[in-house]
């Protein structure tokens, strides 16, 4: 079968006279720039929000707290794995256990921070119900979102090549 267009190797990206092939190393490609990193945090990130929301909503007779822990750890051990392989593309940098530490780590302060979030709906309001709570703690999220950013990125990008 004659060779295709599909069989050739990928072609370098020159941007500033500097080589972004697959082959020039992390952080070289043009998709790894941060800005192109961020976009995929923040698709993977709303992804791991609807699983959030779909275990908690799924969980939520056994009441707000557990339905918030059992929500919490499932969606943040598949955002870490997504992080890892997708959005920082460290797979072959960085195994499962850094990227869950790491993540999961920054994810205990966001698990610290939601559950206080809660608590403090059932205080101030007579019935939130559940979407309220679940809208509140998804903008919990975002800004500790902000913080596992910084840190995956540390851990998975930045780290390993220094």
């Amino acid at each position: 079968m004659p060779a295709t267009v599909l069989d050739a190797p990928p072609a370098p990206v020159r941007s500033g006279g500097r080589d972004r092939s697959p082959e020039a190393g992390p952080g070289r490609r043009a998709g790894d720039r941060v800005p192109a990193q961020f976009v995929r945090f923040v698709l993977v990130g709303g992804s791991a929000n609807v699983v959030y929301a779909a275990v908690f909503l799924l969980l939520g007779r056994l009441g707000d707290q557990p339905a918030n822990v059992v929500a919490v750890a499932a969606s943040t051990v598949l955002a870490n794995e997504l992080h890892r392989r997708l959005t920082f593309r460290a797979a072959d940098r960085a195994g499962w256990a850094t990227a869950q530490w790491t993540g999961g780590g920054l994810a205990l302060l966001g698990l610290a921070t939601s559950s206080l979030t809660l608590a403090a709906l059932d205080t101030w309001t007579d019935s939130a119900g559940p979407l309220v709570s679940v809208l509140a703690v998804v903008a919990v999220s975002g800004a500790v979102g902000l913080a596992r950013f910084a840190g995956l990125r540390w851990v998975l990008v930045v780290r390993p090549g220094a």
